[in-house]
């Protein structure tokens, strides 16, 4: 277990440092430190993303007896995965980070001095998400390796598979970060994340309700009163910031395809962007496909 944990501890990190320093170095791109760590944090989320969601598929579909039947990649992958969660927390601070940066909020000589200011204001901002990831090491991590006793592996897996709508939300980020909100690509983004995240999100544990009733042989609405009050408890506290991101969406959604987001298209700034370059204090328009407007609020999720 523990050489599983190290390598955990390894992969998630390492394959963000690897990332950044690619997307620095190759002469055809030469990001900046800022962009550079965005990306990569988005990129670092989609895989990981990816590999869970296959290990739950895996898992889910060798499990005939959705309570007994156990799989060796269920606890293995577990232990993989949590150290994704600690350093997701780090990764997602260094975005915030340089979004301000970028923004205009700290001068670039002057921030190193604001680390604290911008660390309180992340922890504000990012306040459920944070818990949410401190929740899935300190609380969702012992359950499920120990307090499960090998039991319902395959609930574990079809959860795993939660992580499907991942990657259209980084990539909206992303796009969001680039202010591509006018391209196709991001009203098709916008449609695929708002239909993954209601089945892999919203409709996980309705679907894992409605599974142990077939399997007990009992009524759909009998089953919360059929399985321990705890189940119900942590059943209840993991859904309800997943109906709270999925609400965010919708509003998100509703202004993408109803014309009315504040986002406009870049040859519609371009005036905006002249009229600060007149202040000597502004901080210059960056070649990078970032503006020093506020953009929409983005999803923050994983």
């Amino acid at each position: 277990m523990l050489t599983i944990l190290a390598a955990g501890s390894v992969f998630f990190p390492g394959l963000f440092l690897l990332s950044k320093q690619c997307l620095k170095s190759i002469p055809a791109l030469r990001w900046s430190e800022g962009d550079a760590v965005i990306v990569s944090a988005r990129l670092v989320s989609s895989i990981q993303a990816v590999m869970a969601s296959s290990a739950g598929y895996i898992i889910a579909s060798s499990c005939e007896d959705i309570l007994e039947d156990q799989h060796w990649l269920t606890s293995s992958y577990i232990m993989f995965a949590v150290p994704y969660f600690v350093y997701d927390i780090y990764a997602m601070f260094m975005c915030y980070w340089y979004k301000l940066r970028v923004k205009g909020h700290e001068e670039a000589s002057a921030a190193p001095q604001h680390m604290s200011t911008a660390l309180t204001s992340y922890l504000r901002r990012e306040f459920l998400m944070v818990l949410h990831h401190v929740v899935m090491v300190t609380v969702c991590f012992p359950v499920s390796v120990f307090w499960r006793q090998g039991k319902g592996d395959y609930f574990q897996g079809v959860m795993f598979m939660a992580e499907l709508s991942t990657p259209s939300v980084c990539l909206g980020k992303i796009l969001i970060q680039y202010k591509q909100q006018h391209t196709l690509l991001h009203k098709v983004n916008g449609a695929l994340m708002l239909i993954t995240f209601f089945i892999c999100r919203v409709l996980l544990f309705p679907y894992l309700y409605y599974a142990y009733g077939r399997y007990a042989s009992i009524p759909f609405h009998m089953v919360p009163l059929s399985v321990p009050w705890h189940c119900n408890l942590g059943a209840g506290l993991l859904m309800a910031p997943q109906l709270y991101w999925f609400s965010l969406i919708c509003r998100g959604a509703l202004r993408l395809f109803t014309g009315s987001s504040r986002s406009q298209r870049p040859g519609a700034t371009t005036g905006a962007a002249k009229e600060g370059q007149t202040d000597g204090n502004a901080l210059p328009q960056p070649a990078n496909g970032y503006s020093t407007c506020a953009s929409e609020p983005e999803l923050a999720t994983h």
